[in-house]
């Protein structure tokens, strides 16, 4: 991918510099970018990296020392495992299949990331969506598993109200 950015942007992402802040969170964004060798999956719109990310979305928190990072991170992603585990069992979602869909793509991504978190201290980001030197931050497939899940949850909310079915079933 490296070919594909002019030699001034190459030159500025290597040295931490940017002339111009390439998306709008640019320095937390800068944590997450891509490397400057990298396979282009699809030219000009995808590629894969290798990112380690020590931050959350968006290479947020990167910053801070690892060690609150790590036991925050892995704190948060207990807690969220452990709430939707308890939703699930207790809010009857048989009848609620996009719900049921939601939550299981969500924890499987919460499931993921933990791994990496408990593995190496941080998350592997190699996904890469890109229009020339315009970079969306790197992510991964729980990245996107959590995305696609809560969008979902979003969605199953919106139907239940036009529907006019009670978006939260007692069990």
């Amino acid at each position: 991918m490296a070919h594909l950015l002019p030699s001034a942007l190459r030159s500025a992402w290597l040295s931490g510099h940017s002339p111009a802040p390439l998306h709008p969170w640019s320095a937390a964004a800068r944590a997450c970018s891509p490397p400057p060798a990298a396979s282009t999956a699809i030219p000009i719109l995808f590629a894969i990296v290798h990112v380690l990310n020590p931050g959350a979305a968006f290479g947020l928190l990167a910053a801070r020392s690892s060690a609150f990072r790590n036991p925050f991170f892995v704190s948060i992603s207990i807690l969220a495992i452990g709430f939707i585990i308890y939703y699930y069992r207790h809010r009857g979602l048989k009848d609620h299949s996009l719900a049921s869909t939601a939550l299981s793509l969500i924890l499987g991504g919460a499931l993921g990331n933990l791994v990496d978190r408990l593995r190496l201290g941080m998350v592997i980001d190699f996904l890469v969506v890109h229009y020339f030197q315009y970079h969306w931050p790197a992510f991964n497939v729980a990245d996107s598993a959590i995305t696609i899940g809560v969008s979902l949850m979003l969605l199953e909310l919106i139907l239940d109200e036009t529907r006019g079915r009670d978006p939260e079933p007692t069990g």
